[in-house]
């Protein structure tokens, strides 16, 4: 579905992120690996041995524009294109708002929202100059309803999608696709952590009846950013097993 493309997906060296960067060369695509640090990047690529013609890493700081601008220009270099850029970097807190730090709360909005601009930015640049392009970036199922804690993170992914949805009206005369995939509950790292009983109490509430594989939220990337979805545009694609429709 893929072949010939390229992609780039940050946060791409575990959990959604590495699935999406899986799904994506399975289908064909070039893929560069974007994470925090050069040791988590070459652990993610460590383990991909069957696509070592067809992978690269990057590691520059998302919220650097000029960082961010010479390492997509080096994946052009490398692949000759990029066609994808997938905004999946993140991170989230439960921090209560009598407890919030400026600091903590820059450090959320930088990540998930700073570096989708910058990220979004460079990509269209790159893309408008070869005639089109797919971005996509991760919100969540919290960025309808918010949560009872730790506010940053729903305020950015409210933020999210309405940069989706204004690049995209902007973006559309590039031929620029912009689309969001908004996860429900997935079985990430953090997931794996908890209790059996609790897995459990949360995909009784949910009425396909389980939580989210990563694979799941890949599929949905893979569909964005395919010719299949050539008259998608503006769209947050909710894939949360209907727990919050």
């Amino acid at each position: 579905m893929l072949q010939g493309k390229t992609a780039i997906v940050t946060g791409g060296t575990r959990g959604i992120g590495f699935a999406i960067v899986k799904k994506y060369l399975e289908n064909g695509a070039n893929v560069a690996i974007v994470g925090s640090r050069k040791e988590s990047v070459d652990k993610a690529l460590e383990q991909l041995p069957d696509y070592a013609d067809r992978i690269m890493g990057i590691w520059p700081d998302l919220c650097d524009p000029d960082a961010v601008a010479e390492s997509f220009a080096a994946v052009k270099e490398r692949f000759g294109r990029v066609d994808i850029l997938a905004n999946n970097a993140g991170v989230s807190s439960r921090t209560s708002l009598y407890d919030y730090t400026v600091e903590e709360f820059d450090k959320i909005v930088n990540l998930n929202l700073k570096a989708v601009f910058v990220c979004s930015q460079a990509a269209a640049r790159i893309m408008k100059e070869q005639g089109g392009g797919v971005i996509i970036s991760t919100s969540s199922m919290v960025s309808l309803y918010g949560q009872p804690s730790g506010c940053a993170y729903p305020t950015t992914k409210f933020a999210v999608n309405g940069l989706t949805k204004s690049l995209a009206r902007e973006l559309a005369k590039d031929h620029i696709r912009v689309n969001a995939v908004a996860p429900g509950v997935t079985k990430t790292d953090m997931m794996s952590a908890l209790p059996q009983e609790l897995v459990d109490k949360i995909s009784a509430g949910i009425p396909l009846g389980r939580v989210g594989e990563p694979e799941d939220i890949a599929n949905a990337y893979l569909y964005l950013a395919s010719d299949l979805a050539s008259y998608v545009t503006g769209v947050v694609l909710h894939v949360d097993g209907a727990a919050m429709t």
